[in-house]
């Protein structure tokens, strides 16, 4: 039987990896009796840990949320996958750059030496476009209370600033009245750049409309709750990436976003690697080394090659003509490749 330190570890992560666990089968993962997984439990909430109980023939348990946050295990690829989001979270704009720096010293303090290392070795650095200006900075209560609303599909309104910071609600200087509060159906909240932004119905202008959020101020409460609307485009990439580029999305083959020819594929590299190279996308991070990549061209032909100079596997979600274009140049390089003989 291990010893109790290591047992209550080995408990712990048993709890975070599932949400319900029967008491007998923690018992036997353990190799420990039912009434020790009970005393080890009551140990567990001694330390914070909120194990709640559940009520049935077999019993059993559960990690809930706790009013605060204990100590967590995490096992190595975790914790790596931590250390790097939280570097890139330095250079989001989000305003949590100074909280990420500090968990990322945190987690840095007590990662194992071997993790640690392969942590100090794997230093990512986040290049963006050249400003003419500081990028505005968001405030993440801010950001909070816009993704709330979205989630909770629920009527946002808020006062709206021409330049970037809270707007005070207060009469303008000839007398009259500040303009009334926005009031718009969310939809995403969505990253273009460094800069962050709000898809939403606008109520008053009955048209979808783009908000910078960090021109955002809201109020509160929030309005009513609201059926969701279908975004023109298909995708709220494909919608982005029109609006961007001054053409109003449409639906169907033709919402090609400004380009005569738009292709999405899946690309085998992290998110932050493929946004170094690229402006005139959608990046969309699916995982660690996988994202998603919507681009435009004049040509299948130049787009493939566009999106080939990434160095990485690729597969594309389409168009099938996207898929042509990378037959088309992978029998024109083969055939580049073939040495020929010159009379």
């Amino acid at each position: 039987m291990p010893k109790t330190s290591a047992r209550l570890l080995s408990l712990l992560s048993l709890l975070q990896a599932r949400r319900d666990w029967p008491g007998v089968l923690l018992a036997e993962r353990l190799d420990v009796s039912p009434r020790t997984v009970r005393r080890d439990v009551d140990r567990l909430r001694e330390l914070g840990y909120p194990v709640v109980a559940m009520k049935g023939p077999d019993g059993g348990y559960r990690l809930d949320a706790g009013t605060e946050l204990p100590p967590l295990l995490f096992d190595d690829e975790q914790a790596v996958a931590l250390a790097v989001a939280l570097q890139i979270a330095t250079t989001t704009g989000a305003g949590i750059e100074e909280a990420a720096a500090r968990a990322l010293n945190t987690v840095r303090q007590v990662l194992p030496a071997r993790l640690r290392h392969r942590v100090d070795t794997l230093r990512v650095t986040a290049v963006d476009r050249p400003a003419i200006r500081p990028e505005p900075q968001v405030d993440s209560d801010v950001l909070m209370a816009i993704g709330a609303a979205v989630h909770g599909r629920e009527v946002l309104r808020f006062d709206y600033s021409p330049v970037s910071g809270p707007v005070r609600a207060t009469a303008g200087t000839s007398g009259s009245a500040a303009p009334p509060p926005r009031r718009v159906e969310p939809h995403h909240l969505v990253t273009w750049g460094r800069r962050w932004y709000l898809v939403a119905w606008d109520l008053d202008r009955d048209d979808w409309r783009t908000f910078r959020a960090d021109r955002i101020t809201p109020r509160t409460p929030t309005g009513p709750r609201f059926p969701p609307r279908e975004l023109p485009g298909g995708s709220v990439a494909a919608f982005i990436t029109a609006r961007f580029r001054g053409v109003e999305a449409t639906e169907g083959p033709d919402a090609a976003g400004g380009w005569p020819c738009r292709g999405e594929v899946i690309l085998a590299l992290p998110a932050a690697e493929v946004l170094r190279h690229t402006r005139e996308g959608i990046v969309e991070e699916l995982g660690p080394d996988r994202c998603r990549v919507v681009l435009g061209s004049w040509s299948w032909p130049g787009l493939a090659a566009a999106i080939g100079r990434f160095d990485a596997d690729i597969e594309v979600i389409g168009p099938p003509e996207l898929s042509s274009a990378f037959a088309q140049l992978a029998a024109r390089y083969a055939a580049a490749a073939t040495p020929t003989r010159h009379p």
